[in-house]
């Protein structure tokens, strides 16, 4: 079933494939036609002297020579080139589905694994479906052609081989499943190596300030030996499959000389029907042991795709919503809003009751795990609730279609995510092709980021590093608080944006918050409650529900939750 899923990909490339097939038939044919010269080129040109024989053999062997390496290339090259469009159009499809994957599959999968599927095991299927399909079909009729030369040479000293068959059979089938479950161990031990080395460069500065590196040494150590151990088990396996079926056809090979060796096979086959058999018998080797090694690709392929559809059968973003979110925010509601990440969980938010009106700044505030930002992450749809509804302007977020929702949402978080490119690029992202160069600049300056832009070697064409690594952290969030502006959305979302900034930075990205918030409806997520102070509302949770609203001043006078929090942050 796997298999066949996989050269459904290798359907819509049919005139390719019937070219590399082709040229893999004429392949085969000029194995078979030069063990056949044989026959002509002993008995007419070295026996009997035939002077035709002796000009005619050696054009056709030039002749089968030409043919076979004009069949060579046009079947080498059309399966390459039909399999690196299988590895394309896949790793394509992978890619896609793991843009609309729900964010609660990324909460659970290992990033080195899911790199290790697109990368790895893509390849691994490409190969199952196209260059095991040259072996499959060149060397089959390789065998075919060769076993039926020997056949039409002498019958009886080709009975031999038909002996063997169902033996070899037997030994591949039972390799089969070995090679199989071994594949998805080595896919898997892969994902795990991935994972150590991704974790190992993406965290190179914690490893280094507090003395990790023999730790994350013994990580990649056992996930290294793993992966080894997977691959020399495979390996023994594929060392002990071939000698033995070798050893068989060795055995067949071995009577075969025997017996046409023999006095009374000598009286029913000539010097050069037995050389051109012989021939035959000998150039029968490599693709039979071609084929019995292509057995272990075809099964890492199958491993491989399972891995790859098990992806691609997952279920996307539910977006279901038929309405456009394209008129002014007038309301965001959450009505009796519950919200478990796993059925087997507690609950992380429950009887969540709140109305936020346009225009206002409604603050979260609560201990760690108290489902703060749980509960804003509801608004752009990030996770699916249990039961319960968020309203914007009376319907539901489900009702709109997630571009339309998400379009009218930005946010600035205290772990600003930038991508390896320009700051330019950076700020426009995901309207790079409809901003001009006034208007960026004009978000720019809003955002207090314009001047040290400006004083960087090229300017807006600097290039940020790897998340954004050339720039300190004010500089980070001050290029995130731009893209926010440029956006121009009417909700936003800030989680802990300056909470891990020092003074001088925080002044000048406070500055460029207050701008951004003006006249837009903003959820703020705080730890810092002096960040908070100024607004409308402040919500405070603790675990999983609204304890207290109210605003700062409302909220220290009950002297309840909020009151504590503020005593302990400025005692």
């Amino acid at each position: 079933m796997t298999y066949k899923r996989l050269l459904a990909y290798v359907r819509p490339y049919r005139r390719e494939f019937i070219i590399a097939v082709i040229g893999m038939v004429g392949y085969a044919v000029t194995d078979t036609a030069f063990a056949a010269l044989m026959k002509p080129m002993l008995d007419g040109s070295f026996v009997e002297q035939d002077k035709r024989s002796i000009l005619m053999v050696p054009l056709l062997i030039i002749g089968i020579f030409l043919v076979r390496g004009i069949a060579g290339f046009a079947s080498t090259y059309y399966i390459a080139w039909i399999g690196w469009r299988v590895i394309k159009q896949l790793r394509s499809e992978i890619f896609e589905k793991y843009l609309t994957l729900p964010t609660s599959f990324y909460d659970r999968a290992s990033s080195g694994e899911l790199i290790s599927r697109i990368t790895f095991n893509s390849q691994m299927v490409a190969n199952a479906a196209s260059s095991s399909l040259t072996v499959m079909v060149r060397d089959t009729l390789t065998a075919i052609g060769l076993f039926g030369l020997m056949f039409y040479q002498s019958w009886q000293l080709s009975l031999a081989f038909l002996i063997i068959g169902p033996i070899i059979g037997v030994i591949v089938a039972r390799v089969s499943r070995q090679f199989r479950s071994i594949s998805r161990s080595i896919q898997g031990s892969m994902g795990d190596v991935s994972h150590v080395i991704q974790e190992a460069v993406e965290g190179a500065r914690v490893i280094k300030i507090f003395g990790g590196q023999q730790e994350e040494m013994q990580s990649f150590e056992l996930a290294n030996e793993s992966n080894r151990a997977f691959n020399m088990k495979e390996t023994m396996v594929k060392a002990m499959n071939e000698p033995i079926v070798q050893l068989l056809v060795a055995l067949a090979l071995a009577v075969i000389v025997y017996i046409a060796s023999s006095g009374d096979a000598d009286d029913r086959i000539s010097v050069g029907s037995f050389m051109s058999f012989i021939t035959a018998m000998l150039l029968l080797f490599a693709p039979l042991k071609r084929m019995t090694s292509l057995n272990s690709q075809i099964q890492k392929g199958i491993a491989a795709g399972e891995s790859l559809f098990a992806i691609l059968d997952l279920e996307s973003e539910h977006d279901h919503g038929t309405q456009k979110l394209e008129e002014n925010i007038a309301s965001i509601e959450y009505r009796n809003v519950h919200l478990r990440y796993q059925k087997d969980k507690p609950a992380v938010l429950s009887k969540i009751d709140l109305t936020i009106a346009s225009g206002e700044t409604v603050a979260f505030v609560g201990e760690s795990g108290s489902g703060k930002t749980s509960l804003v992450n509801l608004l752009p749809r990030l996770y699916e609730l249990e039961s319960g509804a968020v309203l914007v302007n009376g319907a539901s977020v489900e009702d709109y279609t997630l571009a339309s929702l998400r379009s009218r949402i930005a946010t600035v978080s205290q772990d600003v995510m930038l991508f390896n490119d320009t700051i330019a690029s950076n700020i426009a992202y995901g309207s790079r092709d409809t901003i001009d160069e006034k208007t960026l600049h004009a978000a720019c300056r809003a955002a207090h980021a314009h001047d040290f832009i400006s004083r960087l070697p090229e300017g807006y064409d600097t290039m940020v590093g790897e998340n954004g690594v050339m720039l300190s952290g004010g500089q980070k969030q001050r290029v995130a608080i731009a893209r926010a502006l440029l956006k121009n959305a009417p909700i936003l979302i800030l989680d802990e944006a300056t909470s891990a900034l020092d003074t001088e930075s925080e002044r000048k990205v406070q500055q460029g918050l207050d701008a951004l918030m003006e006249g837009r409806t903003t959820l703020v997520i705080a730890h810092r409650l002096s960040t908070i102070e100024q607004a409308t509302r402040i919500v405070v949770m603790d675990r999983g529900e609204i304890v207290e609203v109210g605003t700062h001043e409302e909220l220290l006078a009950r002297k309840s939750h909020y009151f504590k929090l503020h005593q302990l942050q400025f005692r």
